[in-house]
């Protein structure tokens, strides 16, 4: 008799068209690492410490707003753990943080309403300094004003200030538009 198969989480949905036709190619790209990675952790949707993750591994200003090398490196040393089932679970559960306003209307199967609402609000970032499409450093720029989210208990145990990450961006952002 031939045992069953193991059960494979079904792929998370994409994110609504509006959403992933005002990403760039890179967070296009950012977005698919995050949705391969809650599916191989059995994880049904795509959180904020998934989108971390891979911002994280793709993305030079992201690296560079959350701080040294030893930083990031703590950083996706807790992500690590993580994926491969210590340190952090958060398996089976949905991240809604709380913090900020969801719009039930908003919901997207596959993404937890914290995620949506970063992806959002990276959107109305770009969106408010004139781009049509949001980058890496606007959805880091969103997840960090969220205190309650994953993304943001990961930094903070691996010693990262929020705050601070959130001030590189504002200084790195005024000096792009001065530039």
């Amino acid at each position: 008799m031939q045992s069953p198969m193991p059960r494979v989480p079904r792929q998370p949905a994409p994110v609504r068209a509006e959403i992933e036709d005002s990403l760039t190619v890179e967070l296009a790209s950012v977005v698919a690492g995050a949705r391969r990675r809650a599916l191989r952790d059995g994880d049904r949707q795509i959180d904020t410490a998934h989108l971390l993750h891979s911002l994280l591994e793709s993305d030079a200003d992201v690296r560079a707003a959350v701080g040294d090398g030893a930083q990031v490196a703590r950083v996706l040393g807790y992500l690590v753990q993580r994926s491969i089932g210590y340190g952090l679970r958060w398996q089976g559960s949905v991240e809604d943080s709380g913090a900020l306003p969801v719009v039930r209307a908003a919901a997207v199967p596959g993404w937890s309403p914290s995620a949506v609402a970063a992806m959002t609000g990276a959107l109305a970032r770009a969106q408010m300094r004139g781009d049509l499409r949001a980058q890496g450093i606007d959805v880091l720029a969103r997840i960090v004003t969220d205190p309650a989210c994953r993304a943001v208990e990961v930094l903070r145990r691996a010693g990262v200030d929020t705050a601070q990450v959130g001030e590189r961006i504002a200084a790195a952002s005024r000096h792009v538009s001065r530039g």
